[in-house]
């Protein structure tokens, strides 16, 4: 069984209750769809952790932001992963543990493919960059591309909105809710596994996806985990380069 992780935005206290379950539930492999840092207060202990952990972690627009530019973050967004950026190259820290993030971040690939499933960030038509949203459902040249860009691959896994659920081929989008939390693989689809670190589905809880199946079939669960919400806001409110926004929309997963 495959876990899922993806955003986790430097949040040690989500990942830990994640990878925790994960290993409760006896996955074999750990896969992360990238945005480990930015927003977080702990984006040094999240990478290390990740890098210890995860089989492979595909970019997202986070990691780029941080190596490269971030023209299309908000002020917020920006000032958090220009604090990322400076926490990564710390000069208190050795200078090969630093090198390490950095190589890598440059490590990570836009996507990848196995078998009949397609890892990406954002969407198959933009790894690192595009939203897939439930309302995207309905719009299909959007939706059409997306899926005519998976090629062979009956499975597209995703993250990056921080919205969980899974969008058919045949035009629908099941939340998590409309599924009791499980979908049995019946057709092709994009599976949104939401955020660790940062939901914005309006339920605080992290969210993460298993999956036993080999892209042709088998079950895709959707999990929550409440962690400890206030450890994560406190840690935020403390470091004055991160905005107090960024610790209370924990609070109401938004």
């Amino acid at each position: 069984m495959i876990a899922f992780l993806s955003d986790i935005h430097s949040n040690m206290e989500a990942l830990t209750v994640c990878l925790q379950e994960a290993d409760r539930l006896g996955c074999k492999r750990i896969l992360c769809l990238g945005d480990v840092i930015g927003y977080g207060p702990q984006p040094r202990e999240a990478l290390t952790t990740i890098m210890q952990r995860a089989e492979f972690t595909i970019m997202g627009n986070h990691e780029h932001g941080a190596m490269f530019y971030a023209p299309d973050f908000n002020e917020r967004a920006r000032a958090a992963i220009d604090w990322t950026r400076d926490q990564m190259s710390r000069r208190d820290r050795p200078r090969e543990e630093n090198m390490r993030f950095w190589q890598y971040l440059d490590g990570m690939p836009k996507e990848k493919r196995e078998g009949r499933m397609l890892f990406v960030h954002g969407s198959p038509r933009d790894p690192v960059r595009e939203y897939l949203t439930p309302r995207d459902a309905h719009d299909e040249k959007k939706m059409g591309e997306c899926f005519a860009r998976m090629g062979d691959a009956n499975l597209c896994f995703v993250g990056h909105s921080h919205l969980p659920g899974v969008f058919l081929r045949s035009g629908r989008f099941l939340a998590p809710s409309e599924i009791d939390g499980a979908w049995q693989v019946d057709e092709q689809a994009i599976v949104n596994i939401g955020s660790v670190g940062q939901p914005r589905d309006g339920d605080p809880r992290s969210s993460f996806v298993t999956y036993d199946g080999d892209g042709n079939g088998g079950t895709v669960r959707f999990h929550r985990l409440a962690y400890d919400v206030e450890a994560t806001m406190a840690r935020i409110r403390a470091i004055p380069e991160l905005p107090v926004y960024l610790a209370e929309r924990l609070a109401k997963g938004a």
